[in-house]
């Protein structure tokens, strides 16, 4: 028996990334798993690949920020399983080139990632909550960022995203801990991912082997399975006096200061 066994999971952003790290992590811990992403034929084949591994997994085409599409995806989990146990709000968007200084952002660009970022959770948690509390409670897990507990140039729009998701969270963490619904959060940084590749597109002044050696303690990026482990622990009983917490998963970097004078063969 695995820690998520009997229990029905919803991975938003499932296709690709920390969404299908996680998506393998809790089919592996016993969960049926139901992935949701935009992208056709990426989610499916991460489906098939989950169900290939021996997990029990599905995908169902969703576009986060639409809330007709939204309704329909928690109607099916209903209808198909009976209940609902865990959403993990994973969807998140970063738009290189467009996000920026709020002076210089078009309003599209803050329309497009709020509605991503944001608004996804909002709708999830607005027909999926309900879903939960009546299987007896669960939990629920949204995304920040570093970009939520430091300050970020250059990408004020999805920092207002992630900033807003950590303050939703700890709400909806003490609104509904007593109907059985834990809410925690997940603020990520520095993991290897083809959003983060996409980030660093076209800034040549990026110099990895300083941002790593001067700014990272680990002096690595992380994983996607090293969040999707975080992912599973909350999605589990292992952490039920876990509720409205922050889990900063960055290897220490929004902390750190100049790491210039310590000893560069400190890895592990």
């Amino acid at each position: 028996m695995g820690r998520l066994s009997g229990r029905v999971c919803i991975i938003t952003g499932g296709a690709q990334g920390i969404g299908r790290a996680a998506a393998f992590q809790f089919a592996a811990d016993g969960g049926t798993v139901v992935i949701v992403d935009v992208n056709e034929k990426a989610g499916a084949q991460t489906a098939a690949d989950v169900r290939g591994a021996g997990g029990q997994c599905e995908f169902l085409r969703c576009d986060v920020s639409r809330a007709a599409d939204v309704r329909a995806v928690i109607d099916a989990v209903h209808e198909r399983h009976g209940k609902l146990h865990v959403i993990y709000n994973n969807a998140s968007v970063f738009l290189p080139g467009a996000d920026g200084r709020i002076t210089e952002v078009a309003e599209e660009t803050w329309d497009t990632v709020l509605a991503i970022n944001l608004k996804s959770i909002y709708l999830f948690c607005h027909f999926g909550i309900p879903r939960i509390i009546e299987s007896g409670g669960g939990s629920v897990i949204t995304t920040a960022s570093s970009a939520g507990v430091i300050g970020i140039p250059n990408c004020d729009v999805y920092t207002a995203s992630k900033g807003a998701t950590i303050s939703l969270t700890r709400s909806l963490a003490v609104e509904y801990r007593p109907q059985g619904v834990r809410v925690n959060c997940i603020a990520p940084a520095g993991i290897r991912t083809p959003m983060m590749s996409q980030s660093n597109l076209g800034d040549d002044s990026f110099d990895e082997a300083r941002f790593l050696a001067l700014r990272s303690p680990s002096r690595r990026y992380g994983t996607p399975e090293e969040i999707a482990h975080i992912a599973a622990f909350l999605a589990s009983e292992e952490s039920s006096y876990i509720n409205g917490a922050v889990i900063v998963a960055d290897g220490g970097t929004t902390i750190n200061g100049d790491l210039a004078k310590i000893p560069q063969d400190r890895t592990r």
